[in-house]
């Protein structure tokens, strides 16, 4: 294993003191979809990304982590314990501003410090009922958000059986499945591996024969929605894209390697990037598709120098309106790998947890890498942000019996989705899978998640 590079440093400034008991508790908000979050003994350590890559991927870039402790990304919570009540410290203005926030023993106390000015922080005492604080908070926040909730019909999605191997003909056979099974399927997503390169979205890979347009029309012709996942602020360093345009690209900025490439970040300040996005979408808009699942959207907040003066979530969040607005207001939009704060008001489903996975693989305990256990942890600890600030995406279903441990991630979906969908090739449901999936796939439900149904379970140690 490659030990994660320390980010360069960042100033933390203290704003506050709790008092320490055995049983206080910390609840800890990750930067973004893939981040942790969690409830964890005050006196503990939540977990640490074990590689540089993995802390570009899935925490907050540049800004590294305490040794010990704590650190949430706008949002952070104390239960002092004892029925004291609980201590919400988070951004004053989340579309402005969302300081690092940290939780750290010292000498018998638990001291709370910050990035950012003090304008930038607000500190608000609740009752002990930590579900209630967060409710709370996410009330206020969501006067960011100018349009109701829609309602998105049951996804199927093709990642989590052909992943990056996906055809046109297995798109076709699946859409002929549900006719054939009764599945109530209301949209119908690409999930990557459709497109020539990370960047190339226009470009066709060679597994697809049928042009898209094509592939949208017969979904479009049963009555369905097309749906078409895209990592927009991203460029693969392999793609026409970045050799093409190296000045549409975000200087100084590094964000990550994956698809066994070095990753660029787009610059949405350069005029002629933006112009570029927007004719992106709004091609797709025009073949056909009105489901975008925005994906590394991480990438749009990175630090570096840009054409012109942004902040790193100012620009983030124009970059999301310029994709709204070639787009149209009655497309969906879901983000993944997206930063969360940032994100209020500008998305209308957000993934809440990390990918699930088929089997489980934790050697050690990175919250960020794709496991069903550690999603349905983050899954539950932003359970209140269902219908307050989008719709929260738990992740797809899987159903089919080589899905290690299918029955418990299938509750767990029922019970915290928002937004439904599945992702399995339909023709390997066995008789349960069939009848679950039928049961789960139902239309998104945009109420609030109760707050008597919050159930927050202590992470593991790091």
């Amino acid at each position: 294993m490659t030990a994660a590079r320390a980010p360069h440093p960042v100033a933390f400034t203290p704003i506050a003191e709790v008092p320490l008991r055995v049983d206080t508790l910390v609840y800890e908000h990750g930067w973004q979809s893939w981040s942790p979050a969690g409830l964890h003994p005050a006196h503990g350590t939540s977990s640490r990304p074990h590689t540089a890559n993995a802390h570009t991927l899935g925490y907050r870039p540049g800004v590294p982590l305490p040794e010990r402790g704590f650190q949430g990304e706008g949002l952070l919570a104390v239960l002092p314990g004892a029925g004291e009540p609980v201590r919400l410290f988070s951004a004053r203005k989340p579309a402005d501003c969302v300081p690092s926030l940290r939780a750290e023993v010292r000498d018998g106390r638990l001291l709370i410090s910050s990035t950012g000015d003090s304008g930038c922080v607000c500190e608000q005492s609740h009752s002990s009922d930590l579900g209630a604080a967060l409710a709370a908070w996410a009330e206020e926040a969501a006067a960011l958000r100018d349009r109701a909730l829609p309602k998105v019909p049951p996804v199927w999605c093709s990642w989590y059986h052909y992943y990056l191997a996906v055809t046109d003909e297995d798109v076709l056979e699946n859409l002929a499945d549900m006719d054939r099974l009764g599945l109530p399927v209301g949209v119908v997503q690409i999930d990557d591996g459709f497109e020539a390169q990370v960047g190339d979205w226009l470009e066709p890979s060679n597994r697809f024969e049928r042009p898209l347009a094509e592939i949208a029309d017969r979904i479009r012709a049963g009555g369905r929605r097309a749906g078409i996942w895209l990592a927009p602020f991203l460029a693969g360093a392999e793609s026409r894209l970045a050799q093409d345009h190296p000045d549409w690209l975000l200087a100084g900025a590094d964000a990550g390697h994956n698809w066994g490439q070095q990753l660029h970040a787009l610059d949405v300040t350069n005029p002629a990037t933006a112009e570029w996005l927007q004719n992106v979408v709004s091609t797709f808009r025009g073949w056909g598709f009105d489901y975008f699942k925005l994906d590394f959207l991480y990438a749009g907040a990175l630090s570096g120098r840009r054409r012109q003066e942004a902040s790193e979530v100012g620009a983030y969040r124009e970059g999301l309106k310029l994709i709204r607005e070639a787009v149209g207001p009655e497309a969906t939009l879901l983000g993944c790998g997206a930063p969360l704060l940032p994100s209020i008001g500008l998305v209308d489903a957000m993934r809440v947890s990390p990918d699930v996975a088929l089997w489980e693989v934790l050697e050690e305990a990175d919250l960020s890498q794709p496991s069903r256990r550690l999603a349905m942890l983050a899954g539950r600890a932003r359970a209140f942000q269902q219908g307050r600030l989008w719709l929260n995406d738990p992740d797809c279903l899987i159903a089919r019996p080589a899905m290690e441990g299918r029955e418990e991630w299938a509750s767990h979906v029922e019970r915290f989705g928002g937004l439904r969908s599945a992702s399995d090739r339909l023709a390997d449901l066995d008789a349960w899978g069939l009848e679950t999936t039928r049961r789960l796939l139902t239309p998104a439900r945009t109420e609030p998640f109760p707050l008597d149904r919050l159930d927050l379970e202590a992470a593991p140690a790091a």
